[in-house]
């Protein structure tokens, strides 16, 4: 993404790329933010009980709320993963990788990974977060 587009990816001069994420994003326009989106149906059921399978329908329940608010997934400017399990969250990274490629895209935002003792939903394995930013 070239230094004068907007959103602008902030990687210092010198420092090693980051896989996967930014280690920053400055963006100008209308704020999009999108709850903590778990693995479920439109219903409010879980019906995917594996981790990739969860990450890849979170994702997809992101990109729903981000279009009722106008923006799309290059928009996103933050994402923030809480998950039950790291070592589940490593393991699958190249199922989340490409679930997240044919999502999202080939952008990545800055991002935060954490591992939480719990989620509200006891069936979830992920809960993800996001800020977008629409253009002006």
């Amino acid at each position: 993404m070239p230094a004068d587009s907007d959103p602008r990816l902030l990687h210092p001069a010198g420092w090693a790329r980051p896989h996967g994420y930014a280690y920053g994003v400055a963006a100008r326009g209308r704020s999009v933010h999108v709850s903590g989106m778990i693995g479920c149906d439109a219903q409010g059921a879980i019906t995917v009980p594996d981790f990739a399978g969860q990450v890849r329908q979170t994702l997809r329940n992101i990109v729903a709320v981000l279009a009722e608010g106008g923006a799309r997934p290059e928009h996103i400017v933050r994402m923030t993963w809480y998950v039950i399990d790291k070592q589940e969250y490593i393991g699958a990274r190249q199922e989340i990788g490409a679930a997240y490629r044919e999502i999202i895209g080939k952008y990545y935002p800055a991002m935060t990974a954490v591992q939480v003792a719990g989620l509200v939903d006891k069936q979830a394995r992920v809960e993800i977060e996001v800020t977008a930013v629409v253009p002006e």
